[in-house]
């Protein structure tokens, strides 16, 4: 099977506090992080070498991840400053991938993506990159790809009728190699849209019923979690009130506290008495962020972002 790069660089603003304290391809979901998912995805389909672009919370991904043998996948790091984007980090990348075509694969996709069958269909067209994707059924949250009868991405567009990239593709080193080194480029805004400029069916598109899992923003998070692990959220002692929680690593829970739907993140510990619902929760380091509130040293804030319950 072809190699893969998994990115994982990005600053993941969108899921902001929580990626205050890890990077998004680290965030747990179970008793894994989302970058063991993925590899381990991968290594069901045979891929035997990974590469992981690097940026934000580099040791968040790498302390756990190592040289990836514990998820039966070679990994090796692409080390970026600045963070160079979804075309600029597969350019930086390419001498590390070696092998052409290779998977790209967004560090925030869950999905069940028929790896072989999307390598397939590459194979059997002379696209520069073909990417998975599936009916866009939320065309006001997510923009899509247009695709033609034959298969072929004319564009992308925030509109009805398009198709929703899962984060899965298959490309060849051509299309990313005369992009200028360390220099930020994006893909579906810039590259993609000159490929298909200069040339009809350097992009295509297979079309899949594949299920795919969004971790956007917390609330996507703490939905995804609990549809994928619903007893992920076990409580982390006897007898405390946790309901429909996530519990990330080193957490203390009295037995008299009562959360329900709530994210709480590494090293918090909870006060005693304390009530809450829909929130994150984390240790306050750094910036706060304009919704959170500070309880003791803790930064509690709603889920979805907007004002305090």
């Amino acid at each position: 099977m072809i190699p893969a790069l998994v990115l994982t660089a990005g600053l993941a603003t969108r899921l902001r506090p929580l990626s205050f304290v890890r990077a998004k391809a680290a965030l747990p979901v179970g008793d894994q992080i989302l970058a063991q998912r993925i590899l381990r995805w991968l290594a069901g389909y045979g891929v035997t070498d990974a590469v992981l672009n690097l940026h934000h919370l580099p040791h968040t991904i790498t302390s756990i991840l190592g040289d990836g043998a514990a998820e039966g996948v070679r990994v090796r790091y692409s080390w970026e400053m600045p963070v160079l984007g979804s075309a600029g980090g597969p350019r930086r990348a390419l001498p590390l991938l070696g092998a052409s075509p290779f998977l790209i694969i967004n560090g925030d996709t869950l999905t069940n993506v028929d790896v072989a069958a999307l390598v397939d269909a590459h194979r059997t067209c002379d696209a520069l990159v073909t990417m998975a994707v599936i009916p866009n059924m939320d065309p006001d949250k997510y923009g899509g790809a247009i695709v033609e009868a034959d298969g072929t991405v004319s564009g992308f567009a925030k509109a009805r009728n398009t198709y929703h990239f899962v984060g899965v593709q298959v490309a060849e080193a051509a299309a990313f190699a005369s992009l200028p080194d360390n220099i930020p480029y994006e893909s579906v805004r810039q590259l993609y849209p000159a490929l298909i400029k200069e040339r009809r069916g350097s992009v295509r598109a297979f079309v899949t019923e594949a299920e795919f899992f969004d971790i956007g923003t917390p609330a996507d998070y703490l939905s995804t979690c609990l549809r994928l692990e619903p007893d992920g959220s076990r409580p982390p002692d006897p007898g405390s009130r946790l309901e429909e929680c996530v519990v990330w690593d080193d957490v203390e829970v009295p037995d008299d506290a009562g959360l329900r739907r709530c994210i709480i993140t590494d090293g918090v510990r909870v006060p005693a008495g304390s009530s809450w619902e829909n929130m994150t929760i984390r240790v306050a380091h750094g910036e706060l962020m304009a919704a959170e509130q500070l309880v003791g040293e803790l930064a509690i804030g709603p889920i979805d972002g907007s004002t305090h319950s």
